[in-house]
């Protein structure tokens, strides 16, 4: 019967991150720097919220759109942080996960024939949902400017086909973000066409030097921006499954629909926990920033000094170095490292072709872990 399956679904690839993690799972001793899970505990206070919440029997449906205090939470969190303004009660949404909110993003705008751009390197669950809407995902190479998607990058591949545009900054893997400035230019090149911005923003509270900028904060482009946020990677929640979407009550009064009828709702005990997260823990990122930050440098100047080409990362926990000077492929570099280093990166190219050339680093793992890792590395480059 498997003939008779959707030919997109067909089509589609499993991460290459996890294809990557799933090979090496099997090598023994191996130090592994590829899954982009925070090593830090889910806060004391976000558990104890969620266990009274099933003490006090907080377990059926709640409202599709979230209970309507999280969304409170969640859009005076984003307005105190980022200068972003949403109403609670028509311009919030609470997804499972920020996955959900990107699957829900895409449903609710693309139609067949749409074009998406992309710039890349980029994380990989993006392009599958794009095709499965029929849609067709337009990749930037980014290589050349610091992976940052620049105003005349993009004017070249705008199209009259063009729907859509990711702006995934804190990036995963490559560590970059965008200015103010930066945003502007692409804001003022986007004033004169209808296309709509995902702005994806799960890593804006681990942004190393200065504010994160939210490109829905520039009046010109609220209504055209659709932002994707949450508190996996701000609380060390992943498998809480708590997302946000944010965006003009004209097109959340739509991405309702497409949540209603495929959760009904994100669950309740994680709502819960996630209204501690953002209320009670409002500042719990710090700690981890801070600790981020310093393995970053340390992971840095590190591959620096082994020959490693790199562009040093300004928030989330990824760097990308280039392995140019050590070999020109990926996925070759990195099965060597496993076999012969005990050290598993991710291919670059698990983050579209653009990424032939580079291998991401996770430094969500302790400074222990993080130097006998580098150290394996050096040893096998010597």
């Amino acid at each position: 019967m498997e003939h008779l399956i959707n030919t997109s679904v067909q089509n589609i690839k499993i991460s290459g991150i996890r294809q990557f993690f799933n090979m090496v799972a099997h090598y023994e001793d191996v130090i592994s720097f590829t899954i982009g899970q925070p090593d830090f505990p889910t806060p004391l206070h976000v558990k104890e919220a969620a266990k009274k919440a099933i003490d006090d029997n907080v377990t059926s449906y709640t409202h599709n759109a979230g209970f309507i205090e999280l969304r409170e939470a969640a859009a005076s969190f984003v307005h105190s942080r980022y200068n972003l303004h949403y109403r609670a009660e028509d311009e919030v949404l609470v997804t499972v996960g920020a996955s959900q909110a990107i699957d829900i993003a895409f449903r609710t705008i693309l139609s067949a024939g749409d074009e998406v751009i992309l710039p890349a390197p980029v994380y990989p669950g993006y392009e599958p949902v794009i095709s499965l809407c029929g849609a067709q995902p337009v990749h930037i190479d980014t290589t050349e400017t610091d992976f940052k998607l620049t105003a005349e990058l993009l004017k070249k591949h705008i199209t009259p086909n063009t729907k859509a545009i990711i702006l995934p900054y804190p990036s995963n893997p490559t560590g970059v973000t965008l200015s103010l400035e930066e945003l502007q230019d692409i804001a003022t090149l986007l004033e004169k066409h209808d296309i709509f911005v995902i702005s994806d923003e799960i890593y804006s509270e681990l942004t190393f030097y200065g504010n994160h900028v939210s490109i829905a904060s520039i009046p010109s482009m609220r209504e055209k921006t659709i932002v994707i946020n949450g508190v996996s990677k701000s609380h060390s929640m992943t498998g809480w499954r708590i997302g946000f979407l944010f965006a003009p009550a004209q097109i959340t009064k739509h991405m309702i629909k497409v949540l209603q009828y495929s959760v009904s709702c994100a669950s309740s005990v994680s709502q819960k926990g996630a209204l501690a997260a953002l209320t009670e823990g409002k500042d719990d990122a710090l700690p981890m920033k801070r600790e981020y930050k310093k393995r970053m440098e340390y992971a840095y100047e590190r591959l620096v000094k082994m020959g490693f080409t790199v562009t040093k990362p300004s928030g989330a926990f990824y760097i990308f170095p280039s392995i140019k000077p050590f070999h020109h492929d990926s996925h070759e570099f990195a099965l060597n490292l496993v076999k012969e280093a005990g050290v598993a990166l991710t291919p670059g190219t698990a983050f579209s072709d653009y990424g032939q050339g580079y291998v991401r680093l996770s430094y969500a793992c302790s400074m222990e872990q993080l130097k006998e890792g580098l150290d394996r590395m050096e040893r096998y480059l010597k």
